[in-house]
């Protein structure tokens, strides 16, 4: 991981035009004097990159909520796992784009992996036969160590996990575990993903309205740079006892809050996942929620949310 200026991103307040790294927004990137004198205005060849390693993955999938808290990194394993046991055949790859906050491979339960790099590039960790991961997790030295980056950094490094990681010959469904918020991660995989095609969003918020005001921004987030939005989650939406069973709402004055703003936003909306103590036990431990508790209520939600994310994704084929 070099530790060299990446290339600006085209999002940097300037890039294209004669105020490149003038900007009063470009003082303190490292990449300012870099944007001034002009070096960035010529073809991005990172997207370049990313376009010939990706150009075989059918489908994209952006996992994303303004919240923090609200379950992405957990539905994230729940929805690939849940895609690669579907079809023994269909290749999932996933990629931890929450750079400073990277909690995939305790979840997955490769966590103290070590990828390894070869003439093919970098070679993702594989959780199942048809399931591999990429997080930079992997490369840190502890997991405690902090990933303290500008924007310029983190972008490249986003690029090199877009570009970089062999996969193998084909890939079905790429999923990105994102961070909150609409800031640099989320500009820089949508820059260098929305000229593949493929790429649509599923947006995660749980019902109070503290959640359901960030979702929003999310939203309109996706709206704003034309990326489709496959539909809407609603999670931790009801309590489940792991002795009786027994259903119960967290959050009883806004049961139901994610159906009612995707309605209101015209939106899909594709199911509640109710909160089960067991699946939290399971991505702490990295152990396989789905094959541990087959019967949850969770899981069987999962599966219908599932199906309908596929389904609208075939039908954009």
């Amino acid at each position: 991981m070099s530790d060299k200026p990446e290339d600006a991103p085209s999002h940097c307040p300037g890039t294209q035009s004669d105020t490149a790294g003038k900007a009063s927004a470009c003082q303190g990137c490292p990449n300012q004097g870099l944007c001034s004198s002009g070096a960035t205005r010529g073809p991005d060849l990172g997207a370049e990159l990313v376009k010939g390693r990706l150009a075989s993955v059918k489908h994209k999938l952006l996992v994303l909520s303004g919240k923090g808290g609200v379950g992405k990194s957990t539905f994230t394993s729940l929805l690939a796992r849940t895609l690669a046991a579907q079809d023994a055949n269909r290749n999932v790859a996933i990629v931890d784009v929450d750079l400073c906050g990277p909690s995939m491979p305790r979840v997955m339960g490769v966590l103290g992996e070590q990828i390894h790099h070869s003439g093919s590039g970098w070679s993702p960790i594989y959780v199942e036969d048809n399931l591999a991961l990429m997080s930079i997790g992997f490369l840190l030295a502890s997991p405690d160590d902090a990933v303290i980056w500008r924007g310029p950094k983190k972008n490249g490094m986003i690029q090199q996990f877009l570009s970089e990681v062999d996969w193998g010959e084909s890939v079905d469904f790429l999923v990105l575990d994102t961070p909150p918020g609409t800031s640099d991660e989320h500009l820089s995989v949508v820059n260098y993903l929305k000229q593949l095609g493929g790429l649509s969003a599923v947006i995660l918020t749980t019902p109070q309205e503290v959640a359901l005001l960030d979702v929003r921004k999310e939203i309109s987030f996706c709206r704003k740079v034309g990326v489709k939005i496959a539909g809407i989650v609603e999670n931790m939406s009801l309590f489940v006892c792991p002795k009786c069973k027994n259903e119960a709402e967290i959050f009883p004055a806004n049961t139901g809050g994610g159906k009612k703003m995707a309605d209101e936003l015209e939106l899909p909306f594709l199911g509640s996942v109710p909160l089960d103590p067991l699946l939290a036990r399971c991505c702490d431990e990295g152990r396989n929620y789905l094959t541990e508790l087959p019967n949850s209520p969770t899981v069987t939600a999962v599966k219908n949310i599932v199906s309908k994310i596929v389904k609208a994704c075939e039908e954009d084929l």
